[in-house]
C-alpha cells in the first residue's frame, strides 16, 4: 500500500506546485499599475468598487489570451529546454527580464496615463468590462512578462494538458485575487486616496519584483554547480 501511495502523492505535489506557480504568475502580471491599473483605480473611485472590479475582469481575460499564446509558443521549444543547461540559461534570462520589468515599473509614472472624460455616465458593467479588455489587449508587450515568468518558474508542462489547464485557471485566480484586493483597498481608503498613491504603489511593486527576481537569479546561479 505504501508504494501505491507514492504516485498519488507525487501527482498531488505536481498539482499544488502548478497551482502556486499559476497564482504567482497571475499576481505578478496584474500588479504593475499600467493603463488598466490606473483605469481600475479611477473607476473604483468615481463609479464604485464593482465597476473597478469588472475592469480587472476585462484585463484578466486579455491576460489569459496572451498567457495561452505564450504557453503554446513556448511548448514548441520545451524539448530544447529539457537540457538542464539550456533550462538554466532560460531561467537566467527570465530573471533578468523580470528584473528589468521591475525597474521599469519603479521609475514609471502612471499619472501620465490618467484618462479624463467629461462623460458623467457610469455605463454598464459590460461596457466597463469590454473597454478594459480592449485597453489591455492593445498592449501585446505583456507577452514578454509572461515569457519571463513562465521561463523562471518552468511553468510549461508539455503533454500534460490537465496540469496546464489547472495552471491557466490558477493564473486567472491570481489575477482575480489582485483585482479584488486592489478595489477593496481603494474603496476602503477612498477619502485619503490620491493619484500620488498610485506612484507609491508602483514603486513598491517594482521593488518587490526586482528583489524577487534577484533572489531567484542568485538561487538559479548556484544551481549551476549541481549541473556539472
Amino acid at each position: 500500500m505504501h508504494y501505491e501511495l507514492i504516485p498519488h502523492m507525487h501527482l498531488t505535489f505536481n498539482f499544488l506546485d502548478i497551482i502556486v506557480k499559476g497564482l504567482i504568475v497571475g499576481i505578478l502580471c496584474s500588479a504593475p499599475m499600467g493603463p488598466v491599473g490606473v483605469l481600475c483605480v479611477q473607476r473604483t473611485l468615481n463609479k464604485g468598487r464593482w465597476y473597478g472590479f469588472v475592469t480587472g475582469l476585462g484585463a484578466t481575460l486579455s491576460d489569459l489570451i496572451y498567457a495561452l499564446i505564450t504557453g503554446f509558443g513556448m511548448s514548441f521549444v520545451m524539448d530544447f529546454i529539457d537540457n538542464p543547461q539550456y533550462k538554466f540559461f532560460l531561467q537566467i534570462f527570465g530573471s533578468v527580464l523580470l528584473f528589468c520589468f521591475g525597474l521599469y515599473c519603479f521609475y514609471s509614472d502612471p499619472r501620465k496615463k490618467v484618462h479624463t472624460s467629461k462623460k458623467k455616465q457610469k455605463g454598464t458593467l459590460l461596457h466597463n468590462f469590454v473597454t478594459a479588455f480592449i485597453v489591455t489587449f492593445s498592449n501585446p508587450l505583456i507577452v514578454f512578462l509572461f515569457m519571463a515568468t513562465f521561463a523562471q518558474f518552468a511553468f510549461i508542462v508539455p503533454e500534460h494538458p490537465l496540469e496546464m489547464s489547472l495552471g491557466y485557471v490558477s493564473i486567472i485566480g491570481g489575477a482575480l485575487l489582485w483585482w479584488y484586493g486592489l478595489t477593496w483597498l481603494v474603496d476602503k481608503v477612498r477619502e485619503f486616496f490620491s493619484m500620488d498613491a498610485i506612484v507609491i504603489m508602483n514603486r513598491i511593486i517594482g521593488t518587490i519584483v526586482m528583489v524577487f527576481s534577484f533572489a531567484i537569479f542568485i538561487g538559479t546561479t548556484f544551481n549551476l554547480f549541481s549541473l556539472t
